[in-house]
């Protein structure tokens, strides 16, 4: 009898089992910086400000890599790796067999099911060089844990799929919600009733209209550096969601991506696959991942201190109590929910309302530096060579460099030496010279990180603070190592988790092994974060 009460005495000494939560919900905000989202917080009453409040609230996560874009954000959230490891180094790359610039998830071999596929335009993993959390679950609990991933973006739901989950992104051509052969074979009988409902259509000739009044909006509606008609659906309160059509076609569903009636469609379709993937009904885990891409169309158009970024997010806090609410009673409350909440990238103000507050902001033209970095290229070895700006990386070609008529590592440290010396660079390194470079500034270590080789550029550079690089003569853009770019939030909630405050910094790749952590499985194969053992309460 005593050896029985001792051996009981042990066990309930040791810590609880921590049970895995039957539902992990994934979100990704598109562009929310973590200024944006402090700037607005005391206005969010909703899912997103009941989330921060009830949650392990990070407001300060740094991407350690230089390009802030979301094919790399999105790839790193879910493997817990930077570009380096999982090979996502941009949104596009350029093809140097073709000469011409691809989306990072491009593969032909695997097109849109059912659907037309754009060239060149991404359709599945296959380019994703490292595994995923989905990727993991789906193999610890062999096959029998589910994973839906949903986005407005194909570059976004793929990388929170991964390989073996089922990524589902809007299409602009149709209005519906697609995937590639890659996932399926054909489309469930679940997502052919949501496409059915036709929720891109029903939003044809409705205006987005301000949520509050507007004595509540901080700033102008109407500020001189906006674009004149962004999407065509103008420049000011209300915002027309037609697109200039007289019936509902391709123009109006890119304007239905950019209003908040597509965070709407988001939360329906998330509702959709718990319903008809049984998400979270079993004690085997499944992950609901939702991106929402709606904020980033905002931001490069209108900028993150627009009235149209401040009712987006209004509107977002309202979609998020929605889908939060869906998700605990698919999984039968929240002590059966895990909820993550971050960004892929933060976001520059537009460059000439910067300049206009007298910051020391301008707008570099990718097209425009390149030729003049070619016509130097010409000077300096009497050959042509092709110069393509993408970002931060530079690309060269011609059938000199590819003929081996003139030395490769010669050009592309001219092409750096060149940059360096532009009013727009701080430092510029060429791939040759990149492990041995000193670290200026600290900044080659972040392009190290979002270094990959045959993807990444033949030379790499960093802007100077608050130099915005974009194809567009109006709007913004995201991509550099600032804080204003790299600097996302990150929320954890739900089962196992020790809400607070947390203001010290940690880098996204701490997310997926974090939620490794709260599944009971392994952590991703090529993660390089740890699990924050800080907001875990070990239960």
């Amino acid at each position: 009898m005593f050896r029985v009460l001792a051996a009981l005495l042990i066990l309930f000494a040791l810590p609880a089992s921590a049970r895995a939560p039957k539902l992990t919900l994934f979100i990704s905000v598109d562009a929310l910086g973590s200024d944006l989202l402090l700037r607005n917080r005391p206005r969010l009453t909703g899912g997103l400000g009941q989330l921060l409040n009830t949650g392990a609230y990070y407001p300060y996560a740094r991407y350690a890599y230089a390009e802030a874009r979301t094919a790399p954000g999105h790839a790193t959230l879910a493997t817990g790796a930077n570009p380096w490891r999982h090979g996502i180094v941009d949104n596009d790359i350029h093809d140097r067999a073709s000469g011409q610039s691809v989306q990072v998830y491009m593969d032909p071999e695997h097109p849109v099911l059912d659907g037309v596929t754009v060239p060149n335009s991404d359709t599945s993993p296959a380019n994703l060089m490292a595994e995923t959390l989905a990727d993991r679950l789906r193999v610890s609990t062999q096959g029998r844990g589910k994973v839906v991933a949903l986005s407005m973006k194909a570059r976004a739901a793929i990388p929170l799929a991964g390989r073996q989950g089922q990524a589902w992104w809007f299409d602009e051509a149709t209005g519906n919600m697609v995937t590639s052969t890659w996932y399926a074979k054909e489309v469930p009988a679940w997502m052919q009733t949501f496409n059915a409902r036709k929720l891109a259509d029903a939003g044809f000739g409705k205006a987005w209209e301000l949520l509050r009044p507007r004595a509540e909006y901080v700033g102008e509606d109407d500020r001189a550096a906006e674009p004149p008609d962004p999407y065509g659906m103008g420049r000011t309160f209300p915002h027309a969601l037609s697109g200039g059509l007289e019936k509902p076609g391709p123009a109006s569903y890119r304007v239905f991506a950019v209003s908040p009636l597509s965070h709407d469609l988001l939360v329906q379709a998330a509702k959709a696959a718990l319903e008809g993937e049984g998400l979270g009904r079993d004690d085997v885990p499944d992950i609901l991942a939702v991106s929402f891409s709606g904020t980033d169309a905002v931001f490069h158009a209108f900028g993150p201190y627009s009235w149209e970024m401040q009712d987006s997010l209004l509107r977002l806090d309202q979609a998020l109590g929605e889908l939060i609410t869906a998700a605990e009673r698919a999984a039968g409350g929240r002590a059966n929910l895990v909820i993550m909440l971050s960004a892929d990238h933060g976001g520059a103000e537009i460059p000439e309302a910067w300049a206009q507050a007298g910051v020391p902001a301008t707008r570099i033209h990718p097209v425009e530096a390149a030729k003049e970095l070619a016509n130097e290229l010409r000077a300096q070895f009497s050959v042509d060579v092709t110069v393509k700006l993408l970002e931060l990386d530079v690309y060269l070609g011609g059938k000199a460099l590819e003929s081996g008529q003139v030395d490769g590592a010669a050009v592309r440290r001219a092409a750096a030496a060149w940059l360096s010396k532009q009013p727009f660079a701080v430092m510029a390194v060429a791939k040759d010279d990149l492990d041995a470079a000193p670290d200026i500034e600290g900044l080659v270590a972040p392009l190290r990180r979002g270094y990959y080789p045959v993807r990444s550029g033949d030379v790499l550079f960093v802007s100077k603070p608050f130099h915005v690089v974009s194809d567009y003569p109006r709007g913004t853009n995201h991509g550099t190592p600032y804080s204003y770019d790299v600097q996302v939030p990150v929320v954890f909630a739900g089962r196992g988790v020790k809400p607070g405050l947390y203001h010290q910094e940690i880098d996204p790749v701490d997310v997926a092994p974090t939620l490794s952590a709260l599944l009971e499985v392994g952590m991703p194969a090529s993660a390089e974060g740890k699990p924050r053992a800080e907001a875990l309460t070990g239960r």
